[in-house]
């Protein structure tokens, strides 16, 4: 039977996308692993593999479509022996104005069965989607299995057609009590809070000025989203400390010299990230997410740092950082900013970590208060060393090169005392350089 071929959901925040480029063309025979196209999600270019064996009968969305939503038809896959004449009329997988974003689904005439290229809808397993393709959702249906039970073979543990053609049916699952009409209910997309004046209101109070409209991309669209919400549903609070550098930046030349056959030159962003992931291993309270109605404490110190981009800004992960050296983080970071100025990062790059960290210090801002990046416990903002008149342990008067750091916490997570514990830790690496060594 011919098989729709959805399109994929390639991050954990994607929605909707757009099919950049089409690989193959109708009539190619394809590949499990093979590449079929090009899709922009909301934060970078990502290449879609084909699950299953067999041709292309049909493309539905052309190349350029945007706002395609999540799980819409974008193509139709011929099994052995099948042809585009198998595409039975009026099903989704031939009627490509069924296909396209937003239209709404045609309903099926009084008597008629369910066309046979339908596959069963995506199951979800505790409020998560489990990814299996099209055929594979089908036979299950057809043998009653519980795809919850089946271990993924394809790519990223999808099931595929062999997952299923040789596993048993397993008993159902009770169904949830009639009494709990939250389960029973469909999820609504949570709408976007009102944020001003709509766009033509806007409009007639600039009426006779000249100015050009910018068209929002998925990016932009996302980083907007999600920062309204951050600042209206996360409590921040500030912490703000001065550290001197004196120590760090005669550290930092000194090891440089040394490394400078090597290739390797460190920043002092380098130093502030190793410093940051070793104060989380100190303070481990402090290495935590918000969970919506839990706490999520890591082990491990995976520090997020904000890089910018043109038309907005990735937030790489480093793993393990306080587990890496100084010039592994370097080399790591350097590595993962340039894909992501190119958009080539992995969605496992950019999610996750308990904290991040933005440094404007390298444009001349002093100081500033950074928004908590969601479902981080905080976010430190680093501004820029400066020379300043500060006083000695012994009293006198001195210069020294200080730099200013403000430390955004999600009350949720992180209270006062534990958020100054934690900033305390991050200045004392910085000062005292060498015990990042240790």
């Amino acid at each position: 039977m011919p098989t729709e071929i959805l399109m994929p959901a390639l991050s954990p925040t994607m929605e909707e996308g757009t099919l950049a480029k089409w690989l193959v063309k109708e009539g190619d025979t394809v590949a499990s692993g093979d590449i079929l196209a090009e899709i922009e999600t909301d934060k970078a270019t990502m290449e879609f593999e084909a699950v299953d064996e067999g041709v292309i009968g049909k493309i539905l969305i052309e190349a350029g479509s945007e706002g395609v939503k999540v799980n819409t038809p974008i193509a139709v896959l011929l099994e052995d022996g099948e042809s585009a004449d198998d595409i039975k009329p009026g099903s989704a997988a031939s009627d490509t104005s069924e296909a396209k974003p937003d239209a709404p689904a045609k309903p099926a005439p009084s008597g008629d069965a369910t066309p046979a290229t339908a596959a069963p809808a995506a199951p979800v397993q505790d409020g998560k989607r489990i990814f299996a393709s099209p055929l594979a959702r089908r036979i299950a249906a057809d043998k009653g299995l519980d795809l919850a039970q089946i271990s993924g073979t394809g790519p990223h543990g999808r099931i595929v057609k062999a997952d299923v053609e040789g596993a048993k049916p397993a008993p159902a699952a009770k169904p949830a009590a009639a009494s709990d009409s939250t389960a029973a209910a469909p999820a609504k997309a949570a709408s976007a809070p009102a944020t001003g004046p709509s766009a033509d209101q806007v409009a007639r109070m600039y009426e006779g000025r000249e100015y050009e409209e910018v068209k929002l991309d998925g990016m932009r669209k996302t980083v907007a989203s999600r920062l309204t919400e951050a600042k209206q549903t996360i409590p921040h609070f500030y912490l703000r400390r001065d550290v001197q550098l004196d120590a760090l930046m005669a550290f930092r030349a000194n090891l440089n010299k040394q490394l400078e056959s090597r290739g390797v030159k460190l920043s002092v962003n380098d130093f502030i990230i190793k410093a940051s992931a070793m104060a989380l291993q100190a303070v481990p309270d402090c290495n935590a997410v918000w969970a919506n109605d839990r706490i999520f404490r890591l082990k491990p110190s995976d520090v997020a740092v904000a890089v910018a981009i043109e038309g907005g800004l990735f937030t790489p992960v480093l793993k393990d950082a306080h587990l890496k050296s100084l010039s592994a983080l370097s080399a790591e970071m350097k590595d993962l900013a340039g894909r992501a100025r190119n958009k080539k990062l992995a969605p496992h790059e950019y999610v996750g970590g308990a904290m991040a960290i933005s440094n404007l210090g390298m444009f001349g801002i002093e100081n500033f208060d950074a928004v908590i990046n969601p479902p981080h416990g905080s976010i430190l903002a680093v501004g820029a060393g400066l020379k300043k008149p500060v006083v000695g342990a012994d009293g006198e008067l001195k210069v020294a090169t200080v730099m200013s750091m403000t430390l955004s916490v999600d009350h949720r997570v992180i209270d006062g005392a534990l958020g100054a514990e934690f900033l305390k830790e991050v200045v004392t690496y910085l000062e005292n350089p060498v015990t990042m060594l240790a």
